[in-house]
C-alpha cells in the first residue's frame, strides 16, 4: 500500500472517514469528522459495511437480504447524511461495500488517496471501545495507512464542537 497521500495536492481535498454503523458513538465520530472538516475546508467520506451475506447455499434468500441490507444501508446513510448538513457544509460522500469492515475500511483508504483521517468513535461502557477500534486500533494501528483519531464516548455535543 502506498503511504503517500493525494490530499495535500492541486485539485485534492483531505478527507476524513468515518465508518456508518446504529451505535451512538458512530454519531459522535460522525459529529467531530463533519466539523473538522468543516473547519479545514475537508470532505467526508461515510461508508457503510454490510456484512457477507450468511445464507450463500440458498440464491433467492441471499438476493432477498442483499436487497433488505441494501435498502438499510442507503437510509442509514441518508439520515447520518442529513446530519452532517446540520453540523457543517460539508457534503459527505456516501459509501456501501460489503465484506468484512476492517478489510473494507483499508481498501477504500487505498483507492482513495485523498483519505487523510480515518474517524472512529469509542464505546464508553464497560464492554469495551468497541468492535471496530479495537480491531482497527488494536492490532494494526502501528502499520495503518492513515492516522485514526478515536472520539470517546463519554463527549457530549458542545464538547465535540469546541474541540473539533
Amino acid at each position: 500500500m502506498s503511504a503517500l497521500r493525494k490530499a495535500l495536492e492541486p485539485g485534492h481535498k483531505r478527507k476524513f472517514l468515518v465508518v456508518v454503523d446504529e451505535t451512538p458513538e458512530c454519531r459522535k465520530a460522525t459529529q467531530f469528522a463533519a466539523r473538522r472538516a468543516d473547519r479545514t475546508n475537508g470532505g467526508l467520506v461515510l461508508l457503510y459495511v454490510i456484512p457477507p451475506a450468511v445464507f450463500q447455499q440458498w440464491k433467492g434468500v441471499e438476493d432477498l437480504m442483499r436487497a433488505e441490507a441494501m435498502e438499510k444501508a442507503e437510509t442509514l446513510l441518508g439520515g447520518v447524511a442529513d446530519l452532517v448538513r446540520q453540523w457543517s457544509t460539508v457534503e459527505p460522500q456516501q459509501v456501501i461495500r460489503e465484506g468484512d469492515t476492517a478489510t473494507e475500511v483499508t481498501a477504500l483508504i487505498e483507492r482513495d488517496e485523498d483519505i487523510a483521517v480515518l474517524v472512529l468513535g469509542a464505546g464508553s461502557g464497560k464492554e469495551g471501545p468497541g468492535p471496530l477500534v479495537a480491531t482497527i486500533a488494536g492490532r494494526v494501528a502501528g502499520t495503518f495507512p492513515v492516522p485514526i483519531t478515536i472520539v470517546p464516548g463519554n463527549l457530549d455535543e458542545a464538547t465535540i464542537a469546541a474541540i473539533a
